[in-house]
């Protein structure tokens, strides 16, 4: 979600760890806007040591507590980690916007390309609302 607009960058029907999607989905950010995000807004199973080195090389802040053991005085970023926290819920807001009003929770197609046309036009949907 970018400025309230949803993108789609990757849509499959096979269950495996989405981790491995990130470095994809910023490189496609990267072309689509001609520059890295300042930080990205991600669940916790994309927080591992690869998407963190990834994102530290290309000056992109993941919003997640560093590694290892913290800081006797506390979180240095405090107002920082709670302003990632509203954002985040933002874009979580959207997706329940997404499944209540435009119908993303209830797509009765039962062919995979039907069912993948149905979410690209319901998305495509919320973003011309907005």
């Amino acid at each position: 979600m970018v400025d309230g607009y949803f993108y789609i960058d990757h849509l499959s029907w096979d269950s495996f760890n989405e981790s491995c999607e990130l470095q994809k989905a910023v490189e496609n950010y990267k072309e689509r806007f001609g520059f890295y995000p300042e930080a990205i807004l991600a669940d916790k199973i994309y927080r591992n040591r690869d998407n963190r080195s990834y994102c530290k090389k290309n000056g992109i802040r993941l919003s997640c507590p560093p590694l290892g053991r913290p800081p006797r005085d506390g979180r240095p970023n405090k107002e920082l980690e709670k302003q990632d926290m509203k954002e985040r819920n933002e874009i979580e807001g959207g997706f329940g916007v997404g499944k209540r009003r435009y119908g993303l929770a209830r797509i009765m197609a039962r062919l995979k390309e039907t069912a993948e046309s149905v979410i690209m036009l319901q998305f495509l949907a919320i973003n011309l609302d907005r």
